[in-house]
């Protein structure tokens, strides 16, 4: 009842809140131009069969169930219609509706679904075909709703502004209904930024005040936490940067923005001290991350939120440059400007689990390492960069079981300046491909292929020398660096590690190979050990020495020490 009681709200009460905003001002002539390059792209796409986006496919692995050809997004032609309406040609209008009749109608309406409020990731898989739905949706694509809500409603005709309207409202009880704890970082602002928005805007109270308590309760945790649980992810805190930054710019309750201008500096100080001016590059350890070296995009964020003070070079517009202001804090300027001697970063990640990562920045390289994280393929828990801005190379910690990232793999790790001491071993209960969505089950897994892999990528990377010269020795050099690793202790059952170089056209690794062969069951449960342990540096590093006891594997390497069990265990 109190679902159609929303969708219900006296129309009245939603115009004079809308009416009280200033008209949505077109860009001028040169703001125009960049946003016209920056929605280019999206123009090609244009299917005017579906009146939609349409795209090759492309996925992270899980969600959906589709393996190739092409899609029409539900998220990509919502942010699609926003710069449509942005650039406020009257050309531009009618295909912007088009889009937003289309998948308006494509968001689950019906409030006893246990997917109401939310849309499939493509036109091609509906939600009751995904594996599984993505509740994220209903943020994300509220997210957007609420841009042409704003800015754009009074020129949309009076049907489909009210259709509009009634999809926020259905995004913000999807929202309020999962209640997103605050330790998913980006999703805890975003959903705070949906119905807290909304709620002003449409004056409704129930999400209004939803939302501001949600948001104050993020503040909250991250304080006592010290910092994003989603810790230093250059995809995630990008996103909680942009979307407190929009926070910033449209909440109209007094007492969030204090808690806002808190959270924006916390961003902007994670991005900045983890910042390798020398290669341009965002040093881990990450906590999520598509890819392992920066886009240009990143680059072009700290030009525009610098006044272009940190001029890269970067031409790369974007299609919120005109609708969202970002403001870097002046005193952190200079970390994106120059590195010119070692500093090193420890930081508390995670208080309850008591996850510390430590970052090495050298004029000439990166290093960056968790204490103890999974393997999973957003990960990134042992991470390095070098080479130069122009032609930047990482290193990068792998487990793979037929090609793929093992979620169930467990790195441990201590670190002091470029040396890191790390083994890996296995969880029973884990992950497959993803950390919750596959887990492993019985404990057991079919394999072709299991090793342990130093990734090496990246235009700095493309003539690397890999060595191996011994059964526990090997080197990966790039130029004028050079990592050393030593393989100090590697077994999984009765199977041997072995040292393994490799390469295709663009990388180039380093393998502790366990098995390749005919497809078979692995009982992790069953094993009596299953761990790597490693020393790994830029330079040399001295005796590596690997005990074990009681069914812990200790390795030792110039003073540094790491532990961990060597037989899977939940």
């Amino acid at each position: 009842m109190n679902v159609v009681r929303r969708l219900a709200l006296p129309i009245a009460l939603a115009c004079a809140a809308l009416c009280a905003r200033a008209a949505w001002t077109p860009p001028d002539t040169a703001q125009l131009a960049r946003l016209e390059r920056a929605l280019a792209p999206h123009h090609a796409q244009w299917d005017p069969a579906e009146q939609m986006p349409k795209r090759p496919f492309s996925s992270p692995g899980y969600h959906t169930t589709l393996k190739g050809g092409f899609v029409h997004s539900t998220r990509d032609a919502f942010t699609y219609a926003v710069g449509l309406l942005d650039t406020g040609k009257p050309e531009h209008l009618d295909r912007a509706c088009a889009i937003l009749r289309r998948v308006i109608a494509l968001q689950d309406s019906d409030p006893a679904s246990k997917t109401h409020g939310i849309w499939s990731w493509f036109l091609e898989e509906p939600l009751a075909k995904m594996s599984p739905p993505d509740f994220n949706w209903a943020d994300f694509n509220g997210v957007a709703l609420l841009q042409i809500a704003r800015d754009h409603r009074d020129r949309l005709p009076a049907d489909l502004a009210a259709a509009v309207d009634a999809s926020i409202l259905r995004a913000c009880a999807a929202i309020k209904q999962r209640n997103v704890g605050p330790g998913y970082t980006n999703i805890a602002i975003m959903g705070a930024y949906v119905t807290l928005v909304a709620g002003e805007l449409l004056s409704n109270d129930e999400y209004r005040t939803y939302g501001l308590a949600r948001l104050t309760r993020f503040h909250a945790y991250t304080r006592d936490n010290g910092t994003f649980e989603e810790y230093n992810s250059p995809t995630y805190t990008i996103i909680a940067l942009l979307e407190l930054s929009r926070l910033k710019a449209h909440v109209r309750t007094p007492s969030a923005q204090p808690l806002i201008d808190d959270l924006l500096r916390h961003a902007w100080q994670e991005i900045a001290t983890h910042f390798h001016a020398p290669t341009r590059q965002w040093a881990g350890p990450h906590s999520r991350a598509y890819r392992s070296l920066y886009s240009d995009g990143t680059l072009a964020l700290i030009q525009r939120a610098t006044a272009g003070r940190i001029d890269f070079g970067v031409d790369a517009p974007d299609r919120e440059e005109l609708r969202l202001p970002l403001h870097c804090p002046p005193d952190l300027e200079p970390l994106f400007a120059s590195l010119t001697a070692p500093r090193t970063v420890t930081e508390t990640f995670i208080k309850r689990s008591s996850t510390v990562g430590t970052t090495y920045l050298h004029p000439q390289f990166a290093l960056g390492s968790i204490n103890r994280g999974d393997l999973w393929n957003q990960r990134r828990p042992l991470l390095a960069h070098f080479g130069t801005a122009a032609a930047p190379g990482y290193l990068q910690l792998r487990f793979l079981k037929n090609d793929y990232d093992f979620s169930s793999a467990i790195f441990h790790g201590t670190q002091r300046a470029g040396l890191v001491v790390g083994a890996v071993n296995l969880l029973t209960n884990g992950g497959d491909t993803h950390v919750s969505l596959d887990k492993v089950k019985g404990a057991k897994i079919r394999a072709r292929d299991l090793r342990l892999r130093f990734e090496l990528g990246g235009p700095a990377a493309k003539n690397a020398a890999l060595a191996v010269t011994s059964p526990t020795q090997a080197t990966l050099t790039a130029g004028d660096l050079t990592f050393h690793v030593t393989l100090a202790h590697a077994r999984l059952g009765d199977l041997p590690g072995k040292l393994t170089p490799g390469q295709t056209a663009n990388l180039r690794y380093l393998d502790v190979e366990f098995y390749h062969g005919p497809e078979r069951e692995f009982d992790l449960a069953a094993l009596d050990e299953a761990i790597t342990a490693f020393a790994l540096s830029v330079g040399p590093h001295g005796p590596v020495a690997a005990t074990t006891d009681a069914g812990q594997l200790t390795l030792t390497c110039d003073g540094l020490a790491v532990s961990a069990a060597t037989k899977p265990s939940p």
